[in-house]
């Protein structure tokens, strides 16, 4: 069994990712019925009250994976995650995209590949993962002027995939899930090869 605060992965109807749920907030989509059907692997058995009439207590299985009723076609059209550090350091792997070393979340900054000073926006095809000894060492100037190469280039991710890098712990029925939702050419496809 695992602890409550595994993360429940919630799709609509039709199989499209939508968010991260607790299993309590599981439970409440079973009992308003709104779940359309389950998969992946059973990750709680939750027990309610007892049934007045027949004595039988009320048993909740919560999946892995959970598909609510509804389509959600909004989330295909031009959609563009909420860019923090925290996902972006997850798209990133924890990798500085100049040194190549792997930092601690604490250890590392997001840095403007075109500086915002020179025109540069604060969206995710023009920002990277780097450390801060990088970071202020390329200070206000692109890659090129200050003699610094870029590892990667910077990719706005699609929902599925920002499904993922928001996750805390993705177990490996979730990740296979999702990993159906990216895109052939995504990046995280090579990365997550490259984790095994």
């Amino acid at each position: 069994m695992h602890q409550l605060n595994q993360q429940v992965l919630r799709t609509d109807a039709a199989g499209m990712p939508l968010e991260w749920v607790s299993y309590r907030d599981a439970v409440r989509l079973y009992y308003a019925e709104q779940v359309a059907y389950s998969c992946g692997i059973l990750l709680y058995k939750v027990r309610g009250g007892y049934n007045a009439k027949s004595g039988e207590r009320s048993i909740i299985p919560v999946n892995s994976i959970i598909a609510t009723y509804g389509h959600n076609k909004s989330l295909l059209e031009n959609y563009q995650p909420p860019l923090s550090n925290e996902t972006l350091f997850s798209r990133d792997a924890s990798l500085c995209l100049y040194c190549g070393n792997r930092f601690r979340h604490s250890e590392l900054s997001r840095d403007h590949v075109r500086p915002l000073s020179q025109g540069g926006i604060d969206a995710w095809t023009n920002v990277v993962t780097a450390c801060k000894r990088c970071n202020n060492h390329k200070a206000g100037r692109t890659p090129e002027q200050a003699g610094m190469e870029l590892l990667a280039i910077p990719f706005a991710p699609t929902h599925a995939e920002y499904i993922f890098l928001k996750g805390r712990r993705v177990l490996a029925d979730q990740m296979e899930f999702l990993k159906a939702h990216f895109p052939r050419k995504s990046p995280l496809h090579r990365r997550l090869k490259s984790n095994r």
